[in-house]
């Protein structure tokens, strides 16, 4: 008897621990990441101290110096032009003010009409609409650049188009000689918004050096971080001294820049055109300063993470998704991760994968989705007046990750672990394999 029963406890002991390793393989461990996906880099120590210092002194204002020399702002846009390779620069309240100011500055009037990628930020179409112009929108391919083939088609069909304007969308550069050639064939402005792309090259040359003017961010999830900022960046004499008058140097004020040209090309433009007061504040370009200096340094750093983030999605999962491929020429900074999910993959499934990597601590953005800012269908602000299905469909499998500087290497690998393990449990038990 007691060996009886001995066999029939051994029985269902054993009975329990394949019902237990069975759960473990259905209902596996999964990863949990703790961290804020959306740190922002911090301000250094210096930019800290001189901030203080200006709100002790209570001379926030750029113009509340003696002279340029002294004009803390006027620093930073010596610092900013010597890192870019510009020969002039104006300090802003926003890149979106820099946007418009460049659309403005470079000639647009009234109801003209502005070419420009179907995929960006909504701050984009609203610039052209803020500087009054009419947004035409170009198609963008699954490398989330802007369609060079669309772009021929679409300077043909809007012969009257006087002006480009580029969206360096996530630090990904087209073949910008292409762009340019096909602008100059038909007598377009290329204009360059850089918001993304600070520290990013254009054969062995700073981003924004192509087109006729370029604008910089320095939001918060930017390379520079003061919070909101811009800045505009031309070798244009006249447009630099536009943009100044627009911003805010009225009177004799542009005697207390550094970086824009001399008075002979101010002349009469501050009777000539409104002032818009959208300067930078000596605070803002205080905390910026230091930040310039790292930059190549952080550029190494994101760089390194996001091959590390990319080599092993594409070890893992690469049969699911794509990485879009960098435009030869293109020398990048990876400070965020876009994938493509397979078109195999279903719209249900996507929205599945969406909510577990949510739900293990990893919010990823799917560019397509019917509340993002990126998604053209969402701007009924300045509605696009052809369907622009390449777009469409790319945006419905594009996704989109930060990569935090402050995080640790270790927080990268659990990143790779919820983006895989997510995805299996989406896909689980369907007929895409995971």
């Amino acid at each position: 008897m007691p060996a009886t029963r001995f066999t029939k406890l051994a029985l269902a002991s054993i009975v329990a621990l394949a019902a237990g390793t069975n759960a473990l393989l259905t209902n596996p461990v999964r990863t949990v990441i703790t961290r804020d996906i959306k740190t922002p880099d911090p301000v250094p120590q210096s930019g800290i101290d001189e901030a203080v210092s200006l709100m002790s002194t209570g001379r926030m204002y750029r113009y509340n110096v003696k002279d340029a020399e002294s004009s803390t702002v006027s620093k930073c846009e010596v610092e900013i032009a010597e890192y870019t390779g510009h020969k002039y620069c104006v300090a802003l309240n926003s890149c979106g003010s820099a946007i418009m100011l460049m659309m403005k500055c470079a000639g647009l009037q009234p109801g003209d009409e502005v070419l420009s990628n179907a995929f960006t930020f909504g701050a984009v179409p609203s610039a052209i609409e803020h500087a009054g112009g009419k947004a035409v929108y170009v198609e963008s391919n699954y490398n989330h650049v802007i369609d060079i083939d669309d772009l021929e088609k679409k300077l043909v069909e809007y012969p009257n188009c006087k002006f480009m304007l580029i969206s360096h969308m996530r630090g990904k550069l087209a073949d910008m000689d292409a762009v340019k050639d096909a602008c100059d064939r038909h007598n377009v402005i290329l204009l360059e918004d850089c918001a993304h792309s600070l520290g990013v090259e254009w054969k062995g040359t700073h981003s924004g050096h192509v087109g006729k003017v370029a604008a910089i961010s320095a939001q918060s999830y930017k390379m520079i971080n003061s919070g909101e900022g811009g800045f505009l960046l031309t070798d244009d004499a006249e447009i630099a001294a536009k943009c100044a008058v627009y911003a805010g140097a009225y009177e004799g004020l542009a005697a207390k820049h550094t970086t824009v040209p001399g008075p002979e090309v101010f002349a009469d433009l501050p009777n000539q055109i409104p002032n818009y007061s959208l300067r930078m504040s000596a605070v803002s370009a205080a905390i910026i300063r230091p930040q310039v200096l790292t930059l190549d340094e952080r550029r190494e750093k994101y760089n390194k993470r996001y091959a590390f983030v990319t080599e092993q999605l594409v070890e893992r999962k690469g049969h699911l998704l794509s990485i879009p491929v960098n435009t030869p020429g293109m020398t990048p900074v990876h400070d965020s991760l876009q994938f493509n999910l397979n078109h195999d993959i279903t719209d249900e499934q996507v929205q599945k994968f969406l909510n577990e990597s949510a739900t293990h601590g990893l919010p990823v953005e799917l560019f397509g989705h019917k509340s993002n800012a990126r998604n053209f269908v969402n701007w009924k602000f300045a509605p696009a007046d052809q369907p622009l299905p390449l777009t469409a469909k790319m945006l419905s499998r594009a996704c989109d990750v930060r990569l935090p500087l402050m995080w640790d290497d270790k927080d990268f690998e659990d990143m790779v672990d919820v983006l895989c393990e997510s995805l299996d449990a989406a896909l689980a038990e369907e007929d895409v394999m995971a």
